[in-house]
């Protein structure tokens, strides 16, 4: 059976900004509001019959969304980006590769991309344990995270697919066997 979320109606929406370092187009930071639809195939199973529990895998959906809303998102393994190591927190950057970047430390993110030197502060950012934050890898991340919150409870899902938009009509589609 097949659970579909629809993510514009549902309320799972983010607002970013992002670069795709060395693109024509999409090299400069520049931002969207992304949708996130969601869908889960697996056995009907628990006490009520359920795939998956709706409100449970909307509040997953929407704490991911708010670690991303309303900042700059950093593909920490970019190869294209350069992080400063003389910025007062390459250190921190080094050791947070897998962990979002923590709000309040009043430090900066330094990089360079090509001729291009970035200093942002920390708390408008997010890392994230990428190569690149384009909706492609948007899309694995949120299948990926999902995932981490429901294999210990839900082992009857047999995938995850997960579509994250631009906008209306343009996103990326990836789906996670489990």
């Amino acid at each position: 059976m097949k659970i579909v979320i629809n993510g514009i109606h549902a309320n799972l929406r983010f607002s970013s900004a992002h670069m795709i370092p060395l693109h024509e187009s999409c090299g400069g930071i520049h931002g969207h509001s992304y949708i996130v639809d969601v869908q889960f195939e697996g056995e009907r199973a628990g006490k009520f019959g359920f795939v998956v529990d709706f409100k449970k895998a909307k509040d997953i959906v929407r704490e991911i969304c708010s670690r991303l809303d309303h900042k700059v998102l950093i593909p920490s393994y970019s190869r294209t980006i350069e992080f400063v190591e003389n910025s007062e927190n390459f250190q921190d950057i080094e050791n947070r590769r897998f962990s979002n970047v923590q709000k309040g430390d009043g430090k900066s993110i330094e990089f360079k991309i090509m001729q291009k030197e970035y200093k942002l502060p920390q708390e408008d950012c997010c890392l994230l344990p990428l190569e690149s934050t384009s909706a492609e890898d948007l899309a694995e991340y949120f299948a990926e995270e999902i995932y981490k919150y429901l294999k210990e409870t839900d082992n009857n899902i047999k995938s995850i697919q997960i579509c994250v938009n631009e906008g209306i009509g343009q996103g990326a589609y990836f789906e996670k066997s489990v």
